[in-house]
């Protein structure tokens, strides 16, 4: 073990296992010289007096040149698997994978841990600290592995219920008869890194409770060789690696999970039972690989038989207006079973909106239709909002009007929304959709594709038989295609169907 050596005595560093552990109150804790250190550095085999490692350590600066019979050993904070000092001069360089932290307070310096080799046959470095202290100023994200010997003395209670021992070495709060103490702190400590408890052969018991409470795995402190210790350390640090992946897997279904959770209240399921309707969707999050948007949409059907259908878009992309598109989407549902219509509807929507939002600039926009029990008229509110597109058969697709289309919801304190009677006819289809499928670049330049550009490219598609989820999905595709690429806005269409 590479220990620091005052100038005066010109007594080189000796190796691991030959010199006494420094008491308690000492310096740095020290760091195992990997294996192949040559003879020649410990000539005497003599061991330090303790007192010697509390001195300076040895000036190892390019200025200062060694006397005869100096050792120029490293002093401390010295990596001695690299050679590299804290002002970054290189001594030598030993190639290493792996790093461990031996945590065990022996005072007689007893080789706990033998000479280690890698899989590839480099040394494995290996730092001792005696504390929780010393520990914690030696766990750099360079280690891999913490060996955490269980005999390491636990701190007594302190009277005033101090979390320190009599000793002040911070090892770690009293916990009682807890025999795993020590180990539940390391774990708080490191949670990152992987641990490897060792106790006594008569102890085994202890040994699969550490495992129990967190270690990835136990050996016994008295059968230690240099290859089980080796072996044990890698499959330590390689199953820490494994139960961290699994653990940010799990997690990630979680997020996953909760996100679709959302993403149902986002797109419903329509409420439809006992209506002759056909009912279809499409949505597309603006932002890369979101689930969520800011547009909204629902389908209800009410006890008198009207069908209610609403499309909606706030402004802004991101998880808040997605959140915001969800409430009003849910408070639009509800006033609408509760039996309100039209302008007290949407007035009642402006004032959720208003307590909803973060920000005063926020707004909405909106498209409410109710269809009556016999599918042939609709009532239509248009908050903002592009109006829905009507298709009848013999008859080419038309925008329904937009004369008496109110303001944006969140804009106008007290504004208003005209409810405009429609005719539908026997046989129809109405598209309601978002600014996301109009607002969409034509070739490379800066045109839109605009209201009248959609209508022409849904004439077509109609004319080709296009129907229901058909003709949605291929509206969509179109409409990303003239994009060259996805769109910048959130999408949503809805159509609703009626069959003579």
């Amino acid at each position: 073990m590479p220990v620091p050596v005052p100038r005066q005595r010109a007594i080189p560093a000796v190796e691991c296992g030959q010199a006494p552990a420094a008491s308690p109150d000492s310096g740095p804790s020290t760091e195992q010289a990997p294996p192949g250190t040559h003879p020649a550095e410990n000539p005497t085999g003599r061991r330090e007096n303790p007192t010697e490692k509390r001195e300076k350590p040895t000036d190892t600066s390019p200025e200062t040149s060694a006397g005869p019979g100096t050792s120029t050993s490293p002093g401390p904070g010295t990596d001695t698997g690299t050679g590299r000092t804290h002002s970054g001069r290189t001594e030598s360089t030993v190639p290493t994978n792996l790093t461990v932290l031996l945590i065990e307070d022996d005072p007689a310096g007893s080789p706990i841990v033998p000479d280690l080799l890698d899989q590839a046959g480099k040394p494995i470095r290996v730092r001792t600290a005696r504390n929780l202290t010393e520990a914690g100023r030696l766990l750099t994200d360079d280690v891999h592995c913490i060996l955490l010997d269980l005999a390491l003395s636990a701190p007594a209670p302190a009277r005033t219920g101090s979390a320190t021992d009599a000793g002040g070495n911070g090892n770690g709060a009293a916990e009682g008869e807890d025999e795993l103490a020590v180990l539940r702190h390391v774990l708080e400590l490191a949670p990152r890194h992987a641990v490897l408890a060792l106790t006594s052969s008569s102890d085994a018991e202890r040994g699969a409770e550490a495992v129990a409470v967190g270690a990835q795995d136990y050996l016994f402190r008295d059968e230690l060789d240099g290859r089980l210790l080796s072996r044990a350390i890698r499959y330590a640090v390689e199953r820490k690696r494994s139960d961290s992946a699994e653990r940010r897997l799990a997690e990630g279904r979680l997020r996953a999970q909760e996100n679709r959770r959302l993403e149902r209240g986002l797109l419903p399921t329509p409420l439809l039972a006992g209506s002759p309707l056909r009912f279809a969707a499409r949505y597309r999050p603006g932002r890369s690989r979101a689930l969520l948007g800011g547009d909204f949409y629902d389908v209800v059907r009410t006890p008198d038989g009207t069908v209610h259908a609403m499309i909606g878009d706030v402004c802004g992309h991101g998880p808040d207006e997605a959140a915001l598109g969800v409430e009003l989407r849910i408070a639009w549902r509800a006033l609408t079973l509760a039996g309100l219509c039209g302008d007290q509807l949407l007035g009642t929507l402006q004032q959720v909106l208003e307590h909803e939002r973060s920000d005063d600039e926020i707004f909405a926009t909106l498209c409410a239709v109710d269809i009556s029990p016999d599918g042939r008229r609709a009532g239509l509110c248009l908050a903002g909002h592009p109006s829905p597109l009507l298709s009848r058969p013999g008859m080419p697709a038309r925008l329904l009007p937009y004369d008496n289309n109110g303001p944006a919801l969140g804009l106008l304190p007290g504004a208003r929304w005209p409810r405009m009677q429609v005719e539908l006819g026997a046989e129809w289809s109405l598209m309601l959709y978002t600014d996301g499928l109009i607002e969409g670049h034509v070739g490379g330049g800066r045109e839109r594709l605009g209201q009248d550009g959609m209508v022409e490219m849904v004439r077509r598609q109609l004319a080709e038989g296009l129907t229901g989820e058909e003709l949605l999905r291929a509206t969509v595709n179109e409409v990303r295609e003239l994009n060259g690429g996805e769109l910048a806005d959130d999408l949503a269409v809805v159509l609703l169907d009626r069959t003579a």
